[in-house]
């Protein structure tokens, strides 16, 4: 339970999710990683910006990278506050459930970890839906949809494969799912085999 808990710590360095953008145009994809905490660059140095860049043609609102928070354009990404305190705090309280030693806490922290799972996933969801959606009409590129009449939206995949005009998009998650799912293992080891007398 204590070794689960310690593996999401893991967290602070490895990144959760990568996005992947391929290009006739770009000899070398283009990459992002998301931490849990920032955005960082995925295959070459600046590939953040450079999407960004991409993004803003198209009429989609900045990354909310270091540099754009640094430069105005963007206002901080409230979930990179939140997400490392979600973290340190579900690290925590695993290991006083594992001082603790009943199976009962083992279960309440995998269910608060998958809730916390779902919660970000949902919420990764609402962030690609709104950066597709919410476009600037006075872009410097404007595909109409033909069917809807509007602005067409541009809404990279949560998991999976996506054409996006030219450019094949690839999201999947990254080292850091890992250490999230090895947490989960030995949690849910952990829970299976300590002393079913610890309950009462």
């Amino acid at each position: 339970m204590i070794a689960g808990s310690f593996m999401l710590l893991a967290l602070f360095i490895f990144p959760l999710w990568k996005i992947t953008l391929v290009a006739p145009q770009y000899p070398e994809p283009l990459g992002m990683y998301i931490h849990i905490n920032r955005l960082a660059d995925g295959i070459e140095f600046n590939d953040v910006q450079n999407i960004d860049l991409l993004n803003h043609y198209i009429g989609m609102a900045h990354l909310p990278s270091a540099q754009n928070v640094k430069k105005g354009l963007v206002e901080p990404f409230v979930e990179f506050s939140i997400m490392p305190f979600v973290v340190s705090a579900l690290a925590l309280l695993g290991v006083v459930f594992g001082f603790i030693g009943k199976r009962k806490l083992y279960l309440w922290w995998f269910i608060l970890l998958s809730i916390s799972g779902i919660v970000g996933i949902y919420d990764f969801y609402l962030w690609l839906y709104e950066y597709g959606h919410n476009l600037d009409p006075n872009a410097i590129l404007r595909i109409i949809d033909p069917v809807t009449g509007e602005l067409m939206a541009y809404q990279p995949p949560v998991f999976g494969y996506k054409r996006l005009l030219n450019f094949d998009v690839y999201s999947y998650p990254a080292m850091g799912m890992s250490f999230i799912a090895g947490s989960v293992v030995l949690v849910l080891l952990a829970f299976l085999f300590a002393n079913k007398k610890l309950i009462r």
